[in-house]
């Protein structure tokens, strides 16, 4: 209760650090870091301390689930080939490659405790490269890969961290066990994270509830997941994220519209806050990591640090530019999304996107602090600096060199025709020929004695939107619902007919016939 104060205060200053990113247009993960690291230097600052056991549980099903409801199914199937590459080829030789190269260099790993520190700092970090991406225009397709990899990856590096620990803990490794526990983490988290949507989503569906019990609902539905599946022994991770694309999908099927933009607002504020208090950790947590290296010397430690981030950076442009390689192959033999040389800056900044954060922080933490027998666990605090440092760095130096690159680079946006503003005139055209067409077709006999109705052809003819002043009857309310219904139906039907849309503009259309229904409630 003495400590309260202080962690109110945290919040407040990660709110402050957070607008102070915003104005300096720097990624507030980079200012979150280095603000707890300078804070943790203050004397008379407590220590946090947070269970390893549930690190995992308060921060991930969130930050996933939210990830999951953000990201495009269209993109993520349209670039589903070099995303799963990324997210799954690209972690695993990674995280050997960081076991090769710290059980041959760094003392006293083994290379069970070189494949845990791999598969801890092998995933790159979406909020970071989002939070960088905000700033700065990047084509679709490469934060579409971006977004599509971040998901995904955390469910192979957490998997490979999983058998890694064992492998510690026991001192062997059966491989004929480890293929049949890895199907079944992702058999079983696909499986068990599908069926849990399908219920929560009949719970939605025929349960007499509001905005406010739907968002509750949507909170409890990703923590719900990722027990359900880790306590049958398989991947929680990709149970909710399997779960939350479904429940994504089928969400103009289950939500209301109020239900959906106050959920929205909800999960934004919320993923805000969490990632901003985990950021604030990683800084918060190096005294007390550096005061447990033992017998490591502080120079040695930062060293190990900046040897594995030269691995991660180099690991991840040979994977860009052999998975470009290997795409343009490829395209000779089977249909692949891309035909088109992307040129070498394309993988490049693909490769220079990976900083590491949240996932890395929470799988280092998680690490026991104690063997089965009770010895301490082999190395952890070396592994947390590490880690610490991998972070630090890629957060420091990829972090605030890539929006430069990117404005540097300046890539088109060649999948995209036209502008955003011609796109987006475009589908208003096509709502408002669908809302006048209803209006000639059904409603004439009341467009010569409805003023508000007329006001709507009027409006829609002239290709703008109707801005109400009069009150509207309850016949007209049940009119303009049937035509938002309409555009909202005609909308999502050609977001997947199009591959080529931007669905980010779809989805900006989307909510704002959700905000029109929001407002037949108070006219």
């Amino acid at each position: 209760m003495a400590q309260f104060p202080f962690y109110l205060g945290l919040v407040l200053v990660i709110l402050l650090l957070m607008m102070l990113a915003k104005k300096l247009r720097v990624a507030y993960p980079v200012l979150l870091v280095l603000a707890g690291l300078l804070i943790s230097f203050i004397p008379m600052i407590p220590k946090l301390r947070i269970d390893p056991e549930l690190i995992f549980i308060i921060f991930l099903p969130p930050l996933l689930y939210e990830a999951a409801w953000a990201i495009s199914w269209k993109e993520l199937w349209r670039w589903r080939r070099i995303i799963s590459s990324f997210a799954f080829v690209v972690v695993f030789i990674t995280a050997l490659t960081v076991a090769f190269i710290a059980n041959h260099y760094i003392p006293g790993f083994s290379f069970a405790l070189g494949l845990l520190l791999g598969g801890i700092v092998s995933p790159p970090d979406a909020v970071s490269a989002g939070a960088i991406l905000k700033f700065v225009k990047l084509p679709k397709r490469m934060s579409s890969i971006l977004e599509g990899e971040s998901l995904m990856n955390d469910a192979s590096s957490l998997i490979i961290f999983r058998f890694a620990l064992i492998a510690v803990a026991t001192g062997q490794f059966v491989w004929q066990d480890a293929a049949m526990s890895f199907s079944w983490m992702l058999a079983g988290g696909v499986g068990i994270g599908l069926l849990i949507a399908v219920v929560f989503m009949k719970m939605h569906k025929y349960l007499p509830t509001d905005a406010n019990t739907d968002i509750i609902f949507t909170l409890i539905t990703p923590y719900v997941m990722y027990i359900s599946a880790e306590e049958l022994h398989s991947s929680g991770v990709l149970a909710v994220v399997a779960g939350g694309l479904y429940l994504s999908a089928k969400r103009f099927q289950f939500l209301s519209g109020s239900s959906r933009l106050r959920g929205s607002s909800f999960w934004e504020s919320l993923s805000f806050l969490l990632n901003g208090i985990v950021f604030m950790l990683i800084g918060l947590d190096l005294p007390e990591i550096t005061a447990g290296l033992g017998s490591v010397s502080l120079l040695a430690a930062t060293g190990y640090g900046v040897l594995i981030t030269l691995v991660l950076i180099i690991s991840r442009l040979i994977a860009a530019y052999s998975a470009m390689l290997v795409t343009l192959i490829a395209k000779n033999f089977i249909k692949v999304a891309e035909t088109r040389n992307p040129g070498p800056k394309v993988p490049f900044l693909l490769a220079w996107s990976g900083m590491r954060g949240v996932v890395s922080l929470a799988a280092a933490l998680s690490i026991p602090l104690q063997l089965q027998g009770g010895a301490a666990f082999p190395r952890r605090d070396l592994i947390l600096f590490i880690t610490f440092v991998v972070i630090l760095l890629t957060l420091l130096i990829q972090g605030l060199s890539l929006p430069y690159l990117i404005r540097k680079f300046d890539l088109p946006d060649v999948d995209q025709e036209g502008s955003d503003e011609e796109i987006e005139k475009g589908l208003r055209q096509g709502m408002s020929d669908i809302g006048l067409r209803h209006l000639q077709q059904e409603c004439a006999s009341l467009l010569d004695t409805d003023p508000v109705l007329r006001q709507m052809a009027i409006k829609w003819h002239n290709q703008a939107y109707p801005n109400y002043e009069r009150p509207m009857t309850n016949e007209v309310k049940a009119i303009w619902q049937t035509i938002l219904d309409k555009q909202r139906k005609w909308l999502l039907e050609k977001n997947g007919l199009e591959p080529g849309l931007n669905e980010d503009i779809v989805r900006k259309q989307l909510q704002y016939l959700d905000l029109e229904e929001e407002r037949l409630m108070f006219i």
